[in-house]
């Protein structure tokens, strides 16, 4: 069974890269020239957007119904539902640094075959900056349960 699941997440990886190189979304000037709604947008990655968006709402209908995944022993699904600080900077910071660099971690990753030392260093700073995170935790203060799901 293991190999099974190495095996799909394996040929899973390598389509969605080779998905992301079809797209052009590793090519920072084809990003960037989509993420510039007042110059010269290019709207070619909007049809990428809503492919992905149309076969999830889709996909996810039938595969949540399901018990269990088919190669695992439980569905990892977030289970918050409000939008918090750490969300809004997270989310700012992440499209702050797609529209400086032009990446996001899947393309920058799927550009390491291309030979550019950009995606290089565009992983290399989201890794200090992880690192950075993770040293320095999270200064917000923890957030009370709602009534409903605090524990009795």
């Amino acid at each position: 069974m293991k190999f099974q699941q190495h095996l799909v997440t394996l040929i899973s990886g390598l389509l969605f890269g080779l998905g992301l190189g079809y797209a052009q979304m590793i090519d920072p000037e084809k990003v960037i020239g989509f993420l510039d709604l007042f110059g010269a947008w290019d709207p070619t990655l909007a049809f990428v957007m809503g492919g992905a968006v149309a076969v999830t709402l889709v996909t996810f209908r039938f595969i949540l119904k399901r018990p269990y995944p088919i190669l695992g022993g439980k569905f990892y699904v977030p289970t918050r539902q409000d939008i918090d600080r750490p969300l809004i900077l997270g989310a700012a910071l992440f499209g702050i640094g797609w529209g400086i660099g032009g990446y996001c971690p899947g393309p920058a990753i799927t550009a390491l075959v291309l030979g550019s030392l950009n995606p290089v260093l565009f992983l290399v700073a989201m890794v200090v900056g992880s690192l950075a995170y993770k040293a320095l935790g999270d200064r917000t203060p923890p957030v009370a349960p709602a009534p409903e799901n605090r524990p009795s």
